[in-house]
């Protein structure tokens, strides 16, 4: 028996074109993915972050008409701790409150931080004759008399650098903590509050 052997038909052109298009594309992935990842690691960069490093308590108290007045110095510093990169921080606003009643709001205009650097903002809070319940007049009370008055400080920013070849980073930071003073004489209970990742 005789078997006839036939010649298969030959690759179409379309078929080679798309297969060198995806070597190159593969091709050029790995390449990128190389580029970044030792640009990564020649620059290291770090996400710009603001923390409060002060504060002092410099009136606090309660009327007999049962309205709290208060004011309060913080503290407020940006760093940035990229040794190659400035940053920048934008739409920055923070709320501070008091037993669920807002005190202040504070703000910032878009600033810079130079590379490895930081900025602190000074914050004079003068709050307005804020109404007391009855029930948060007796916390208040109570609060003056343990020594211990807290503030509740929440808000958001943003920060922006550029990280060598990775191009721009932008970062939205969030802070939520809370701000502890000893009325008595007004001094800040040191406790961790920043806007950096844990």
């Amino acid at each position: 028996m005789t078997r006839k052997l036939t010649q298969g038909s030959a690759t179409h052109p379309l078929v080679w074109f798309a297969a060198i298009i995806c070597t190159i594309v593969a091709i050029a992935m790995i390449i990128v993915s190389i580029v970044v990842f030792s640009g990564y690691m020649i620059v290291h960069p770090r996400v710009p972050f603001i923390t409060v490093t002060s504060g002092h308590l410099d009136n606090f108290q309660n009327t007999e008409a049962g309205l709290l007045e208060t004011e309060i110095t913080i503290v407020v510093r940006a760093e940035n701790d990229n040794t190659k990169a400035h940053a920048s921080f934008s739409d920055t606003s923070f709320m501070l409150s008091f037993q669920g009643l807002n005190v202040a709001r504070l703000v910032a205009y878009p600033f810079e931080v130079n590379k490895n650097s930081s900025v602190d903002f000074h914050y004079l809070v003068q709050s307005s004759s804020i109404p007391l319940s009855p029930e948060l007049m007796d916390q208040v009370d109570i609060s003056l008399k343990r020594d211990r008055i807290v503030f509740n400080l929440k808000g958001n920013l943003r920060a922006r650098w550029r990280v060598g070849l990775l191009g721009s980073v932008k970062f939205w930071g969030h802070l939520n903590c809370q701000l502890k003073f000893h009325p008595s004489n007004g001094t800040y209970i040191r406790s961790p509050c920043s806007s950096r990742a844990k």
